[in-house]
């Protein structure tokens, strides 16, 4: 048995533009990247523990599998938040730490700009808050030269509501800007399948002696993800309807 997300939207054809749009910029994403500008897949994967297995596993042998210990320790957990780049398949500029406030996230997409300041950045991600927040949009305001009046958060103008700002994350004319994915549709975000590779190669059979050798460990795995693996996701949906 496997689950199915059979996504029932409100709006069918808004639904089908916001996935639409959401490929024709995995299409064109080499195009664009040859031009400079950066298209970016990028979602927080939380609650990453730090486990560190009771006794040693004992290894694979002819004629047995390997046998990790059942029982372990829990040593914390940790957030990444990652950034997968769609048109090179490489991992960009990831932050690891305890929390994804939205203050961590603005952090993040600072952070991951400032690798290339002056070039033009698309950002694909979910519907979650903190990616349509006010340290966000003055980031991007920042960011743009933008020097308008941003309003006042759940009062007025740009910041007042969710909605509000994420139509100006999301203007097509600024610099750096958001494409968001509709509800219930993760995935339609490229990092969520790079978020299963790390889990099978890295986290599932993983043993972490401590929160730091967990964020050293998940580091070094993107680095060496990097320099062996990395190569576009083959995008071969265009939006219309799945069926089983």
């Amino acid at each position: 048995m496997e689950y199915w997300l059979n996504a029932k939207p409100d709006d069918p054809v808004a639904f089908a533009a916001e996935v639409a749009a959401v490929c024709a910029v995995y299409q064109h994403a080499p195009v664009v990247a040859q031009q400079g500008e950066h298209v970016i897949s990028t979602d927080e994967k939380t609650g990453i523990q730090a486990l560190e297995r009771a006794a040693p596993t004992l290894p694979m042998q002819p004629g047995l599998i390997e046998r990790p210990e059942y029982e372990y320790l829990r040593h914390g957990t940790q957030c990444l938040i990652a950034n997968f780049d769609v048109a090179t398949g490489e991992v960009v500029a990831p932050t690891i730490g305890p929390s994804r406030t939205e203050e961590d996230f603005a952090a993040h997409i600072a952070q991951t700009i400032a690798t290339d300041p002056e070039a033009p950045w698309l950002f694909i991600v979910d519907q979650l808050n903190t990616h349509k927040s006010e340290a966000l949009v003055r980031l991007v305001a920042h960011a743009c030269g933008i020097k308008e009046d941003l309003g006042e958060k759940e009062k007025r103008g740009i910041l007042q509501s969710m909605p509000t700002r994420a139509a100006f994350l999301s203007d097509a004319s600024h610099r750096l800007r958001f494409l968001y994915t509709p509800k219930h549709s993760s995935w339609l975000n490229q990092i969520e399948l790079w978020f299963s590779i790390l889990v099978r190669r890295l986290l599932k059979r993983g043993n972490f002696t401590s929160v730091a050798d967990l964020r050293e460990r998940i580091l070094a795995f993107i680095a060496y993800f990097n320099k062996t693996m990395a190569k576009p996701f083959k995008w071969t949906y265009k939006g219309r309807p799945l069926t089983v």
